[in-house]
């Protein structure tokens, strides 16, 4: 299986040595499941953007520190790449932004959530039979770094997953689009440094609760590759 990363940043330079670039990360996570996948990478941000949708068996959407609703040409240019993957029922996987930019581009309301920020590992509802049925509980734990939040589904979709923090944590839509909130890709210590840079910015209360739940908490991201993969695999029916 070929899977087509679309990056939308860039790690700060000073961490890249220890985490890679974010499709480093997903290669990582994903490859350890199943190490004869083969990958091809599009940096989105500086305008790249596949031509023949079906060069890859399916596409995942990165993270990023830019909003949705941001005005750059690029994130309108993945909206118009979105709706293309979606028309054409394409595999299509968005984490974090990715979630985010799916449920935009597809009519979605994507907003500042007035919860704040939500980082380290989170505790989310699985309300997916499918996702379930891994027989690993109904309780997911994964790492987060948000404050934007998906506040509609698209047309169809419907949610896999839920907490207090976050009600739409992720949403399937057809047998085609599968998103996630949380960041299945991170690592704890690259958590540890996202939230002590952005210290001032993600608030003092948040930072102290997410540093903790990194040391108590166990991140599942294993898991959601797992679910990741045999999402991209499954025939659409």
């Amino acid at each position: 299986m070929k899977i087509g990363i679309l990056k939308t940043d860039a790690v700060r330079p000073e961490w890249v040595g220890r985490f890679g670039e974010y499709p480093d990360m997903f290669e990582r996570l994903l490859l350890a499941e199943d190490p004869s996948l083969e990958f091809q990478h599009w940096d989105v941000e500086e305008g790249e953007i596949p031509e023949d949708l079906g060069v890859v068996d399916g596409y995942i959407i990165t993270g990023s520190k830019s909003s949705v609703y941001d005005d750059k040409p690029w994130i309108r240019d993945l909206e118009e790449l979105v709706r293309r993957l979606d028309s054409g029922h394409h595999k299509l996987i968005g984490i974090c932004f990715g979630h985010q930019v799916i449920a935009k581009a597809l009519g979605a309301v994507v907003d500042k959530s007035p919860k704040g920020w939500g980082c380290g590992i989170q505790r989310y509802q699985l309300t997916d039979a499918v996702l379930e049925a891994d027989s690993q509980g109904r309780e997911l734990s994964l790492i987060a770094s948000h404050q934007d939040q998906v506040m509609t589904m698209p047309a169809g979709a419907v949610g896999v997953a839920t907490s207090d923090h976050c009600n739409i944590a992720g949403f399937r839509l057809g047998n085609h689009i599968l998103t996630f909130q949380g960041h299945p890709e991170f690592i704890p210590d690259y958590s540890r440094e996202i939230m002590q840079f952005r210290r001032e910015m993600i608030g003092e209360r948040q930072v102290v609760a997410g540093l903790a739940s990194l040391a108590s908490e166990e991140h599942q991201g294993a898991r959601v590759a797992r679910w990741m993969l045999s999402f991209l695999a499954a025939d659409q029916g």
